[in-house]
């Protein structure tokens, strides 16, 4: 060897060969789930969505643990006379006044914690005359007979110049006489009081006073109707997501046996040749039954029940997964990989889940979103017609069907307008994320 080649072979070095980096080198670091993930993480809407829909969805299952909450199913009433709080409007409290300190009220012990009190003294017959001594536009000092005390202005029939004291007056009504300037009854029953907010008056039996500022409240509790009540005094927002969550597995029950149904046959449907003209005349004549007259029937003859509902949805729901299914199998099954296993004598069901099924994922995940809306909007629809879940198991249908029936009075109309936002939130949001997911899948929407 030459000095000219020594000096040569000094100036090169080898590379050092890797075989799995060269095989490495001969791949894409591309992922497809990673690709969809990551473009539909960019649709900003979809994910709020998400994260809203599985916030409520972990509510609905939360909601009955947390304290101070009433049962759905039970009739709330009131613990003085017995009657059911019936269409309470909606409050995020109990308390129905707030009386300065040292009022003085009729009370006596309710239980160790409360006391129920009252301010009046007496009723007065309607049309009596009586004297006003004194006016205000929210209460009137008057004198009748041997009663002095204070009765609601709004019920009284006054002259042109009332500030112009005294004067004859006549009641509209028959009206309570207060004590004091302050209404301390619910609908003509005693108002509750915590037992630390008062103490007895010396001398004066039944009479007691209250300790600073306190908070009388129309039942003994701090816990309020946050959605009201309804007809029969049920608490709304338990029912409300009570009802939530009864819809929910409704809908989630439905579109997994729709889907696992529905992928079965489509893959037999499709890639077995032999039962493609059956299984199409099958979904022909299935296809053609409309599918409100097969949910009514079923509903109809069946005991209405939750399993019902979801046999009636799933007995044709399956139709529409199983052609898609099929038709995108119709379009893979013959390419060279298919073709390869099948000359390699690989199995027909290990060919269908390891070549065919993974292409359908994300689809069939699009269209399982899309069938629990679906599924919702079924039940409210058969409920709305009389033939849906009993009235005795809360769903956001018969919520909604309850509160169409007091769409016309305005003070009611509460009953239908909570469960009508939640119904939408949650059909709306599974529709929005189910379609950004469909496009998040689309290989052609990936960098």
């Amino acid at each position: 060897m030459t000095l000219r080649d020594k000096k040569s072979e000094a100036l090169f070095q080898f590379a050092q060969y890797d075989a799995a980096a060269a095989e490495k080198s001969g791949y894409s670091n591309y992922s497809y789930w990673r690709s969809t993930l990551s473009v539909f993480l960019h649709n900003r809407a979809a994910v709020a969505l998400l994260i809203v829909l599985a916030l409520l969805l972990l509510f609905t299952f939360v909601q009955p643990y947390l304290p101070g909450q009433y049962d759905a199913n039970v009739i709330n009433n009131h613990p003085e006379t017995g009657r059911q709080l019936s269409n309470l409007p909606p409050s995020l409290t109990t308390v129905k006044v707030t009386v300065p300190e040292g009022t003085l009220l009729f009370g006596a012990p309710y239980d160790e914690d409360w006391y129920y009190v009252t301010n009046v003294m007496d009723s007065i017959d309607r049309r009596q005359n009586m004297t006003i001594t004194e006016y205000g536009e929210e209460f009137c000092h008057i004198e009748f007979e041997d009663i002095s005390g204070w009765v609601l202005t709004e019920y009284l029939r006054l002259p042109e110049d009332p500030q112009n004291v005294p004067y004859e007056a006549m009641s509209n009504y028959k009206v309570d006489v207060y004590m004091e300037p302050v209404d301390v009854t619910n609908d003509g029953n005693s108002l509750y009081v915590s037992a630390d907010s008062v103490r007895p008056v010396e001398g004066e039996e039944g009479m007691v006073e209250t300790v600073g500022e306190a908070d009388l409240r129309i039942l003994p509790s701090i816990h309020a109707f946050w959605f009201g009540t309804n007809n029969i005094g049920q608490d709304l927002w338990s029912r409300v997501w009570s009802g939530t969550r009864t819809s929910l597995f409704i809908g989630f029950a439905v579109a997994l046996t729709e889907a696992l149904v529905g992928i079965f046959m489509g893959v037999i449907w499709g890639y077995v040749r032999k039962l493609d003209r059956l299984m199409t005349e099958i979904y022909n004549v299935l296809d053609n039954i409309p599918t409100t007259i097969v949910l009514i029937l079923i509903a109809y003859i069946l005991h209405p029940s939750v399993p019902t509902l979801i046999f009636a949805m799933c007995l044709t729901g399956w139709l529409g997964m199983s052609r898609f299914v099929r038709n995108q199998i119709v379009i893979i099954r013959d390419r060279d990989y298919n073709l390869a296993s099948r000359c390699l004598g690989t199995g027909t069901f290990r060919i269908i889940f390891r070549n065919l099924l993974p292409y359908l994922v994300s689809v069939i995940m699009l269209r399982m979103a899309l069938a629990i809306p679906g599924a919702i909007g079924n039940e409210v629809f058969l409920t709305y017609i009389g033939l849906g879940i009993p009235v005795s198991i809360p769903s956001l249908g018969n919520l909604v069907n309850e509160g169409r029936q007091l769409i016309t009075s305005p003070s009611l109309r509460y009953q239908l307008i909570f469960p009508a936002i939640v119904l939408s939130v949650v059909t709306i949001s599974f529709y929005i994320i189910g379609n950004a997911f469909a496009d998040a899948a689309d290989p052609k929407n990936h960098v």
